[in-house]
């Protein structure tokens, strides 16, 4: 359940393009555990709010406050550090790797610092991190091999492993099929739960009308 506790501050966002203003003194508030949807028609300037949450893009005015402090993320690393992720329309996975070495690369255990494709840890830990969210996924499988539905949900474990706090779902379901629709809706019940909050952009009222509920 929502504990009320505000996560996120977002006052007088502003945005220009080239002399054209992409958000103009826009605001947003979310707390932990809250499924804060954004919902609009392409070009409304969803998408520019987020990448300013997440350092992708800089602010022209306006200020964040995140987990109690005024932050100004330089980049999309800076942001995951102090735990907000973004899972884009284009997954940023490398598919030549295993689920398991996406999962854990920059997280190398002391001392040894090279991935090995057999080491019982990495994947040892994977499959708890899986069996925590409740994913049937192979940690030991290469990420080319996954359905899309499958590598959201190797971004979604990734993001919690660094203890994420806001979690951004970008168009999350343009990809995927009724089914894999109820699966993902499932997951962002679970983060809920989890306190962990949760914005989920769209333009399909439909969708909306589902995560009301959640």
């Amino acid at each position: 359940m929502k504990d009320n506790i505000t996560i996120l501050e977002m006052k007088g966002i502003t945005k220009r393009f080239s002399g054209v203003t992409a958000l103009d003194n826009c605001e947003l508030t979310l707390s932990k555990g809250e499924v804060h949807c954004l919902v609009g028609e392409n070009g409304a300037g969803k998408s520019t709010l987020v990448k300013i949450l997440c350092g992708i893009y800089q602010r022209d005015a306006g200020t964040v406050i995140f987990d109690g402090q005024e932050v100004s993320f330089a980049n999309p690393k800076q942001a995951m550090n102090d735990g907000i992720f973004i899972v884009h329309q284009e997954l940023n996975l490398i598919p030549h790797l295993s689920v398991a070495q996406n999962i854990f690369i920059g997280k190398e255990t002391a001392g040894n610092h090279k991935f090995f494709f057999s080491d019982k840890r990495l994947l040892n830990d994977s499959q708890k991190l899986f069996d925590s969210l409740k994913f049937k996924i192979d940690p030991s499988a290469k990420v080319s091999t996954l359905s899309v539905a499958e590598q959201q949900m190797v971004e979604v474990a990734k993001a919690v492993y660094n203890n994420v706090k806001i979690l951004i779902m970008d168009e999350p379901t343009a990809p995927l099929t009724s089914s894999e629709i109820d699966q993902l809706f499932e997951i962002i019940r679970s983060l809920k739960a989890q306190g962990i909050a949760v914005i989920y952009i769209s333009h399909r009222m439909e969708e909306l009308l589902s995560l009301i509920h959640i």
